[in-house]
């Protein structure tokens, strides 16, 4: 997935059409004839529980994430200890998902694995949505130089095919959690600018942001409380997808041999150790449980993002 696919799922343009519910601040809420008042923040729930597959992926997120914060707790074996005597056995009842070439357990790795890729997923999108929210926040709202500024600086950034990008610069910095979270948040924030921006602009306009700014509220006042609550729904979109394509980057780059250091498991690592046709074709079990880990969270992912975008969406049915 890339930075373009996201921006082509939900455009500037289409994420400032979301706003209709959001104009009026925190405290608003709507009510259908004869019906009794309720919050945005509960509507929203009630479409989000409304969409199934994102419940379902939530669902699973939230296990996953249980299992990687708890590995040191659960997992059946130290997943860094070597034993040659169990070199790629297949699964059985000690080795639940068999060992690799080192004798190490599978679904120790796994387990340990999960915490490396949800920790960049999160960490690089939520890094990658605040720049986007600054810079698109300055450029919406004060326009003129710094709007084409930052608009120039976006352009720019968005110019570079960006795996390879990130693949130079954490090949010059050196493979670790820390760079790889940084090159990745400093080259995908511009998706989350655009939007924040185009958001920004149709909310300065509004009634009660102008009435603030008539009783003399500062520039900093009106983003923080007037303007930054209309772009968190969208963002929050935005950034659970980043999060998707950032566990694919971290992924890849294990896979080329740029992720964490070795003995540390990560799921990108396993594929790499199981890239020789003979492993592909008689020890699946060596690349089949971390190909099928990213698979699924990734999906899940999307899927959350799906239900997001409909929940905030005041389009959609109540």
């Amino acid at each position: 997935m890339t930075g373009e696919a996201i921006g082509g799922g939900m455009g500037a343009d289409e994420a400032a059409a979301m706003l209709g519910g959001h104009l009026a601040g925190p405290e608003e809420t709507i009510a259908g004839p004869g019906l009794p008042s309720q919050s945005p923040t509960r509507i929203a729930l009630a479409r989000f529980r409304r969409h199934r597959l994102a419940v379902a992926g939530l669902t699973v997120l939230v296990v996953l994430v249980v299992l990687a914060l708890l590995a040191p707790l659960i997992a059946p074996f130290d997943p860094n200890a070597v034993d040659l005597a169990q070199y790629r056995r297949p699964p059985t009842g000690v080795h639940w998902l068999g060992t690799d070439e080192a004798g190490r357990d599978v679904l120790s790795r796994l387990m340990f694995g999960a915490r490396v890729s949800l920790t960049v997923g999160v960490v690089a999108a939520v890094s990658a949505g605040l720049i986007g929210l600054v810079l698109g926040l300055l450029a919406g709202f004060l326009g003129g130089w710094v709007d084409a500024l930052v608009m120039r600086l976006t352009e720019v950034v968005l110019s570079f095919p960006s795996l390879v990008v990130i693949i130079l610069l954490v090949a010059v910095i050196g493979p670790s959690i820390t760079s790889i979270v940084a090159v990745i948040a400093l080259f995908e924030w511009p998706i989350g600018c655009r939007i924040v921006r185009q958001i920004t602009r149709v909310t300065k306009e509004t009634g009660f942001v102008l009435a603030a700014r008539s009783v003399g509220a500062s520039n900093l006042r009106l983003m923080t409380r007037h303007t930054m609550g209309s772009v968190i729904s969208p963002l929050t979109v935005v950034v659970t997808l980043l999060s998707a394509q950032a566990i694919l980057l971290e992924a890849a780059l294990s896979f080329l041999g740029l992720g964490v250091n070795p003995p540390q498991a990560s799921w990108g690592g396993m594929l790499r150790s199981a890239q020789s046709l003979t492993v592909l074709s008689d020890f699946p079990w060596l690349w089949l449980p971390p190909g099928i880990a990213i698979a699924i969270t990734v999906l899940s992912i999307n899927f959350v993002g799906d239900g997001l975008r409909d929940a905030f969406d005041p389009r959609q049915e109540m």
